[in-house]
């Protein structure tokens, strides 16, 4: 993507539509740290809000010069700005780590087991490994008292993640982080048991992926699927992107759900006792979800099953997910 060591020699190309995406979901989540708008970035950029809407999207690339202001603006290099979520989180960013990696070369699903963490993330990428990454600022001895099995059976690959020694659960759940990427071709079907206070779900492409377990946060961003989350924890989900169907499965908890407002979804409430409220702009709104019958394809479904919970859904312009 680059060529240079300096900012003025520096040659700029963005080729393939991995490198689009990379470039353009960094700039979105950049720009979302720094709570600033579109708007607000255009301006300081001193470009259209339309050109800063094409960057992140993906219909478009800053030239070199953008690229240094950009840069400039977030207070990073140019290498930060350009490299991918994988590999900035493979750099020295905790202070203790240890990843282990599995080649595959066909598709799997996939059954995954963790014992406590203090967040959790699976995310989809065009590889052919699937690599889990165990990360701490605190946990000197990962290494030792943490241990990730990978077994391959047939169709399956189940990825169970261990303590040992006397790591205890309750601090795993605050000082462990895992990471798991899954090459996104080789993805059918995902299982996910275990109890963290963040789960998050990107660039997934899967027929189901399954959560069950205690969370407390949940990200789903550029997801396209069936997901269900079982968890009776009152829940704060945030959807920046899903094509497909999000399911809540609670008992007597109160979740609450940001979607973006341009998000087209039917939602539905079963089981027994169950209420699904509305809210915009901060305050309470009337129902904004498709009518059945102007459900299409295209439609996303949000159900609420089990028993006396109530979901809130509220619609923002840009959901925002903070760790």
């Amino acid at each position: 993507m680059l060529v240079g060591k300096n900012f003025d020699c520096y040659t700029f190309t963005i080729k393939t539509e991995e490198e689009h995406k990379m470039f353009s979901t960094k700039l979105k989540d950049l720009r979302r740290q720094a709570k600033m708008s579109q708007e607000k970035m255009a301006e300081k950029l001193r470009v259209s809000r339309q050109a800063v809407t094409k960057w992140e999207t993906g219909a478009g690339v800053p030239d070199i010069e953008n690229v240094k202001a950009i840069a400039s603006l977030f207070d990073i290099s140019i290498d930060e700005l350009l490299e991918s979520e994988e590999r900035s989180r493979q750099k020295g960013d905790y202070l203790y780590d240890s990843t282990t990696e599995y080649d595959i070369d066909c598709g799997k699903n996939y059954d995954i087991t963790f014992s406590g963490a203090k967040k959790v993330s699976l995310c989809g990428y065009k590889g052919e490994k699937i690599r889990v990454r165990l990360a701490s600022d605190q946990i000197e001895e990962i290494q030792s008292v943490f241990k990730v099995r990978i077994d391959d059976v047939r169709k399956k690959i189940d990825i169970d993640v261990r303590r040992f020694g006397n790591m205890t659960e309750s601090r795993a759940k605050k000082e462990l982080d895992v990471f798991i990427w899954i090459p996104q071709q080789y993805t059918g079907e995902a299982e996910i048991s275990g109890n963290t206070s963040v789960l998050e779900l990107t660039r997934m492409e899967a027929k189901n992926i399954e959560f069950s377990g205690k969370t407390e946060r949940v990200l789903v961003h550029d997801v396209t699927g069936h997901v269900e989350i079982n968890s009776n924890e009152d829940m704060n989900i945030v959807c920046a992107g899903l094509c497909g169907r999000l399911d809540i499965n609670q008992l007597s908890s109160t979740s609450r759900l940001t979607v973006p407002e341009n998000m087209e979804f039917f939602a539905v409430k079963k089981g027994i006792g169950n209420h699904i409220y509305y809210e915009k702009e901060g305050g309470t709104a009337e129902d904004f979800s498709v009518k059945e019958e102007e459900i299409d394809d295209s439609t996303n479904m949000i159900e609420l099953n089990g028993m006396k919970s109530e979901l809130i859904i509220e619609a923002v312009p840009e959901p925002e997910f903070e760790v």
